[in-house]
């Protein structure tokens, strides 16, 4: 069994992900020995800049590798028989999760976003759990850890329970961990009126597309009962004018 982590920045996240110690807490918080850990860079100014800064987490081994996601957009669109004018205004929205998945050379993929983060109280093997449930159960196509502590709302969407998750619909590009092979085919073209839960901004993007596929499929998601990640967006201001106490009042990325 072979599984890869991946996480994503672009230019108005890089710094602070890469430029502190959060990319190495989210892989750390996971407890487990990756095959791959991929950064995909994705809508940057400067990549050259970015690329310097992510050498120096591979030198650490903090990661194994980072992609240029606008080098292989093309070769994705045209795996997935997909395009930009498909997209629309979800192009920027969905390439870096697609080409991750187009390029994933392992068995399972798990995916955060980068301002997500394992919380720290989660039981340790749950990504063991995991894999099994999706090994197990041929119908569960996407697995996820509870978002920020909302078990209720969990427990709520389930359509069944068992001692291990919450079994129901719904996606999110937050985090998941997806058997790779069942994500990369041509399965992003369906829809269904129920992903119009989804915002109007993001237009018909990745993670709104993966939601139809399910749902048209009768195909569920596990949501793990005994654990949690976290996820608060970045401020929407410069790497240099970010106060520590923002990083102080994030306590889950310390």
């Amino acid at each position: 069994m072979t599984i890869t982590f991946e996480t994503k920045v672009w230019e108005n996240d890089w710094e602070i992900i890469l430029k502190t110690d959060q990319i190495e807490r989210m892989i750390d918080r996971c407890k487990y020995v990756f095959d791959e850990k991929i950064l995909y860079i994705n809508n940057v100014k400067d990549f050259d800049l970015v690329r310097r800064v992510a050498d120096k987490l591979i030198d650490r081994r903090i990661i194994t590798k980072y992609v240029y996601v606008e080098k292989y957009a093309q070769e994705a669109l045209d795996f997935f028989s997909l395009s930009q004018e498909k997209l629309g205004k979800g192009y920027y929205y969905s390439i870096a999760e697609l080409v991750s998945i187009y390029l994933t050379n392992t068995q399972y993929l798990l995916h955060f976003s980068g301002d997500s983060i394992v919380a720290p109280w989660t039981k340790k093997g749950w990504l063991s759990e995991g894999i099994a449930t999706l090994e197990s159960m041929p119908q569960v196509k996407v697995f996820n850890l509870t978002w920020n502590r909302k078990y209720k709302d969990a427990k709520r969407d389930s359509e069944t329970i068992d001692k291990h998750n919450f079994y129901g619909y719904g996606f999110s590009d937050q985090m998941y961990l997806i058997r790779t092979a069942d994500f990369r085919r041509r399965i992003y073209e369906h829809y269904h009126p129920a992903s119009e839960c989804y915002p109007t901004y993001g237009g018909d993007l990745f993670e709104k597309r993966v939601y139809s596929w399910l749902r048209s499929h009768d195909y569920l998601r596990a949501t793990y009962r005994h654990g949690s990640y976290l996820h608060e967006n970045f401020p929407q201001t410069s790497f240099n004018q970010i106060l520590p106490s923002f990083f102080d009042r994030l306590n889950p990325f310390k």
